[in-house]
């Protein structure tokens, strides 16, 4: 397969062009896993536990 360097330089184009869409778009996703995760780590937590952190966050 012999690739011009042209095409080359539009796939590496294509590929950096993706792999910024790609983390762009993942954030809001990563966003929400990360509060369901912690809202069902909070839900599992006992009353001790949550009175110190919610003493912990209001500092």
């Amino acid at each position: 397969m012999n690739l011009s360097p042209i095409a080359v330089l539009i796939l590496l184009v294509c590929a950096a062009g993706s792999f910024a869409l790609g983390r762009y778009f993942s954030r809001g996703w990563r966003a929400r896993r990360r509060e369901k995760e912690q809202a069902a780590r909070r839900a599992s937590e006992t009353r001790q536990q949550r009175r110190a952190r919610e003493r912990r966050e209001k500092r």
